[in-house]
């Protein structure tokens, strides 16, 4: 079911030039425009909820984000953990620069295993409203390091194994490909891959599958405006994995949310399933499951400051 969501996605970004030209000249406020306008505000910030955004911070521009994830509100959350608000498994600080309108580079921190990181995206093909282009794309590089205590980055793992600094490195790469349909309507897909330096080895109990260095995914995100200021956003990765299956304890992300912007401020206050907030992290982690009451809340506030 979940592949035939996302097939019906990406279908819909080759039909929908047909039906929603219209649509797509109301977005440029220039009543002489039309012509090979470019679409903007695809979304609002840089990233929906979990995923990455079409969208790149303006040039001269610093976007200082604060992302937090908290524990359990279903199950393991009740009134004596404030239904998750004292557990705090990860909270992720970052800096993204623009170098030039479509390029963005930025440095992160985070609580979950301590993750420093250093990305990129460049914006290299942008929707106009005449469907010229009928879609924008994007790419997102990704380069983490996990600096944890050394007992911990090698738990259970045979004490023998060759220990070095490069085997904390992790990277994580996408395409982002989004079409704003009309002035309410967004939607985004990313064939995403991810590549550890190092895993412990396992095995699948149920198939036999091994963990692997290498993870595809694909990711669907979307935002849906009810008003100027308040819109529905959410995001979602099919992680291609034989090894992480569902009876093997691991579940794809899923993220809703709202999206609120309140003058230089954009407020979003989501609901998720994993407890990390970097895709170096989400991808390969996720054990929690919506089905089991296994969701977080969370939020991310963004400020940007013009030099």
């Amino acid at each position: 079911m979940l592949k035939k969501i996302i097939a019906i996605a990406a279908l819909s970004f080759v039909i929908s030039p047909l039906v929603a030209q219209e649509d797509l000249l109301s977005l440029v406020e220039d009543p002489n425009a039309g012509k090979n306008e470019t679409v903007f505000a695809t979304f609002k910030t840089t990233k929906i909820v979990n995923s990455q955004s079409i969208e790149t911070v303006k040039k001269g521009a610093l976007d200082f984000r604060v992302s937090h994830r908290f524990g359990d509100i279903g199950t393991g959350g009740s009134a004596h953990t404030l239904y998750g608000l004292d557990k705090v498994p990860d909270v992720r600080i970052t800096f993204d620069y623009g170098v030039t309108n479509n390029w963005t580079v930025g440095f992160s921190r985070n609580v979950y295993r301590e993750l420093l990181e250093g990305y990129t995206k460049l914006r290299f093909l942008e929707q106009t409203t005449n469907n010229k282009i009928p879609v924008s794309m994007a790419l997102y590089a990704n380069m983490g390091y996990t600096p944890i205590v050394k007992d911990n980055f090698y738990a259970g793992v045979d004490p023998g194994v060759a220990q070095n600094a490069v085997q904390r490195l992790s990277y994580f790469s996408q395409l982002l490909i989004a079409r704003k349909f009309n002035n309410w309507l967004s939607l985004q897909i990313m064939p995403s891959y991810h590549h550890r330096n190092f895993v412990r080895a396992d095995v699948n109990p149920n198939n036999k599958a091994e963990e692997s260095n290498g993870i595809f995914s694909c990711g669907i995100g979307g935002r849906i405006r009810f008003t100027k200021r308040i819109a529905l956003i959410a995001d979602y990765f099919y992680t291609v994995s034989d090894f992480r299956t569902n009876n093997n304890g691991y579940y794809n992300p899923l993220a809703v949310g709202i999206e609120w912007e309140t003058g230089g401020h954009v407020f979003h206050m989501n609901f998720t399933n994993n407890s990390s907030i970097s895709e170096n992290n989400f991808i390969p982690n996720t054990t929690s499951s919506w089905a089991k009451g296994e969701f977080k809340f969370g939020f991310n506030i963004s400020r940007v400051f013009t030099f």
